[in-house]
């Protein structure tokens, strides 16, 4: 062993076999922003010995506020390859991968069996559902953060605790983003930090386990709360969400966006339908699924609830995106 790690090896609960553990981890980082940036600088400091980054997105100037892995000779570079740079360079003794694209439906199940632990640092809605779906079936631990103006929160999922989707079952009724409501970057750090704290902690089998735990952050109040989850029940029913090569000749395909939004329905056939206008849905189409679909996936998510709660089963979700 270098002397690299020889601070947190001193420790007591590390050690050379917690030293021996990190070396021998995979640790799957969806997002490299201003949470992954964090997250990852960390991962690769602690000698995590492999991780992989997906990450579809370029460096841009407003990104460089909050996003410490990439400087000005950054911008317009792919933020996956660009990171995987900058943490090789901090510590080429271990593995870094770089996947250039969304995670998605698709490719989700395949990544997330790559890895020991996944952090999900996209802070977007239908990923942090796609990825708690699929760590709750392979057993795998979900460590997730959201972050907004000054605050933020950061579970840990799965992997013998409940899913994120047990714990959060409905998406709040008004949602913003960082675009449109702003986030300071020293807020970002600390959630983004902790990220990559809690994966740590759980690769390491530190006591209390972190598994079930949800931290909060008010950085205005400078606050920190949270809660326990350990007794959520895991819903009955879910509305998964799907890859559009996923729909069948059958299902019925429900767009909730307007005509000046997506102009184009995502297939021949679909409905588009109002969010307000989504009961309508509760007792028609017999027993055929239902597909709602949005941008984002929080609509479809919203949807989804009320449709449930009228009873409606078999339905299914999908985030389309910037495609029209």
């Amino acid at each position: 062993m270098t002397d690299r790690y020889i601070r947190q090896t001193t420790l007591t609960q590390i050690g050379a076999a917690g030293q021996a553990r990190l070396a021998a981890a995979t640790v799957l980082v969806v997002g490299a922003g201003g949470l992954g940036s964090s997250a990852l600088q960390i991962l690769a400091g602690a000698g995590v010995g492999a991780i992989i980054i997906v990450d579809h997105d370029h460096v841009d100037i407003s990104n460089l506020h909050r996003q410490p892995l990439y400087g000005m000779a950054d911008i317009g570079s792919s933020k996956a390859e660009a990171a995987r740079s900058a943490l090789l360079r901090a510590n080429p003794d271990i593995a870094v991968t770089a996947e250039l694209e969304r995670l998605t439906p698709a490719n989700a199940s395949a990544l997330v069996e790559r890895a020991s632990i996944v952090i999900d640092a996209a802070d977007n809605f239908a990923v942090t559902y796609v990825l708690s779906d699929q760590c709750l079936v392979a057993g795998k631990p979900l460590i997730s953060a959201s972050v907004l103006g000054l605050s933020g929160y950061v579970g840990a999922y799965c992997g013998g605790a409940p899913s994120y989707r047990a714990v959060f079952p409905d998406v709040p009724e008004v949602a913003g983003s960082c675009a449109s409501v702003g986030v300071l970057g020293s807020a970002v750090a600390v959630l983004g930090s902790l990220q990559a704290h809690l994966a740590l902690h759980v690769l390491l089998d530190l006591k209390p386990s972190v598994l079930g735990r949800v931290v909060s952050f008010d950085g205005e109040s400078l606050q920190f709360g949270g809660f326990g989850f350990t007794d959520c029940p895991e819903p009955a029913h879910i509305a998964p969400f799907i890859a559009l090569a996923d729909l069948e000749p059958e299902d019925v395909v429900v767009d909730l966006r307007g005509v000046a939004e997506a102009p184009t329905l995502p297939r021949s056939g679909a409905l588009r339908i109002s969010p307000e206008d989504v009961d309508l849905l509760a007792a028609a189409h017999g027993g055929a699924r239902i597909v709602l679909c949005c941008r984002s996936g929080q609509r479809a998510l919203r949807a989804a609830g009320r449709l449930q709660a009228m009873g409606r089963a078999n339905l299914a979700l999908l985030a389309m995106g910037d495609q029209l």
